[in-house]
């Protein structure tokens, strides 16, 4: 089977768009991030708001320490988008190729979407995790990433999985919903638009907007399943006195947590950073489809160019 440059082309421009969108979106991710994996007791916290974490940093002179582990989340980052984007994209063509149509139902996108999350999230989980240990650290004392994620036994390089299986629900659902959105503008400005006219795109500011949307759904449906993994990636504090008493083998599991969140929280304690996650995912997300849908045509020319190129190397190698 030849290489599938069509999916080469989508990888590659994702991870691009989500390499950029992390990068640019880095402080707040961990000000987030460590806001989620406090837990309150009797209203008694750290972090009342978002900004309280922006602000211990500012007061202890250690505003370099919002990107601690940047390196990790970048890389994290730009694999699991290829691998996703390479995945989704492949599962989609060999859809319409079994089926020989050029369009795919909601149901089959959706499970098309999930099956590719599925293969990203075991991929990619060590370095998901080591990422999120880092950004929940104290600030200026997270580890290198093989310090991190050779600490302890390997199997916590694992911790959060099953949640991140379940939360492939998620990017099945805001892929989806972006790419119907899409196509029916697409067809609708097609309609309008002359038969010899230029190729119709979606603008930046429509990709941001439809990015924006199709994220918020996703985001407030799956929250607490989010809020419950960073809690289980999150860095031990070593100065919680209450956790030091229990193994790390029972905090780091789903009913323990989802426990512990019910009986020092309640009902709500579940949905404790939503704003700020839906401020960090939505940014994100619209940042990533906004760049991916610029840079792939770039990025489908070179590779292109570059393959045509490899074969002219090759023919004159083989000429006499």
């Amino acid at each position: 089977m030849g290489v599938d440059l069509e999916s080469i082309s989508e990888a590659t421009s994702g991870a691009i768009g989500s390499l950029l969108s992390t990068t640019i979106l880095y402080p707040l991710d961990t000000c987030k991030s460590k806001f989620q994996a406090e837990i309150s007791v009797r209203g008694q916290q750290k972090y009342r708001y978002l900004s309280d974490v922006f602000w211990e940093a500012i007061s202890t002179g250690k505003v370099l320490s919002l990107y601690q582990g940047l390196g990790t989340k970048n890389l994290q980052s730009f694999v699991s988008s290829f691998i996703y984007f390479y995945s989704y994209s492949y599962f989609k063509r060999l859809h319409c190729e079994k089926f020989g149509s050029k369009s795919i139902g909601t149901t089959a996108n959706l499970l098309l979407a999930a099956a590719a999350g599925v293969c990203t999230s075991v991929l990619t989980q060590p370095l998901d995790t080591a990422s999120s240990r880092m950004q929940t650290s104290e600030f200026g004392k997270a580890k290198g990433l093989w310090k991190t994620l050779t600490e302890g036994a390997w199997g916590n390089a694992f911790d959060g999985l099953g949640i991140s299986l379940l939360l492939t629900s998620n990017p099945a659902i805001q892929y989806t919903v972006f790419d119907q959105l899409k196509q029916n503008l697409l067809e609708k400005r097609k309609a309008k638009a002359n038969k010899d006219s230029s190729p119709v795109v979606l603008s930046a500011f429509m990709a941001f907007l439809l990015g924006a949307v199709s994220k918020s759904a996703a985001t407030v449906i799956t929250y607490p399943a989010i809020r419950c993994k960073v809690m289980i990636q999150a860095a031990d504090d070593p100065k919680d006195n209450e956790a030091k008493k229990i193994p790390k083998r029972i905090r780091k599991t789903i009913p323990y947590v989802i426990s512990a969140i019910w009986k020092k929280e309640g009902a709500l304690g579940f949905f404790k950073g939503l704003q700020a996650q839906i401020l960090k995912t939505v940014l994100s997300s619209a940042l990533l489809l906004m760049i991916k849908e610029k840079i792939t045509a770039t990025t489908w020319f070179l590779i292109l160019a570059i393959r045509k190129t490899l074969f002219v190397t090759k023919g004159r190698l083989k000429s006499p």
